[in-house]
C-alpha cells in the first residue's frame, strides 16, 4: 500500500504555480481556517469528509494542511486508504506557509 509523501512549502508553491487542479485541504478547526488559509483551500471536517470523498478527484494530487504537520500525516494516511493516489502532508503545516508568505 502506498503511503503519503511529505511536501515543504516551497514544494508547494511551485505545485500550485504549474498545477492548478491540485487539491489543498485543510483540516484544522473551522474558526482557524475561517481567519486564514490557502487560497483555493478546502476546511475538511468529519462534517463534510463523506462529501469531499464522493465529489473529489482521486487521480489529482492530494495535500493536506493541519496547524504544524503532524495532524495532517496521519489525515494523509486516512486519504489513501479511501483511494486518494497522490497524497501529500505538508511539512511545519498552516503555520510554515504562514511564516513564507511573510
Amino acid at each position: 500500500m502506498p503511503n503519503f509523501q511529505h511536501f515543504s512549502v516551497n514544494q508547494l508553491i511551485q505545485l500550485a504555480e504549474t498545477n492548478p487542479d491540485i487539491q489543498i485541504v485543510d483540516i484544522r478547526d473551522t474558526a482557524s481556517f475561517e481567519s486564514a488559509n490557502i487560497k483555493g483551500s478546502v476546511n475538511l471536517t468529519n462534517d463534510n469528509l463523506a462529501n469531499f470523498i464522493a465529489e473529489a478527484d482521486m487521480d489529482q494530487p492530494l495535500i493536506v494542511v493541519c496547524y504544524h504537520g503532524i495532524s495532517s500525516q496521519n489525515a494523509a494516511e486516512y486519504l489513501i486508504e479511501q483511494g486518494f493516489d497522490d497524497v501529500y502532508s505538508l511539512d511545519g503545516g498552516y503555520q510554515a506557509w504562514r511564516e513564507s508568505e511573510s
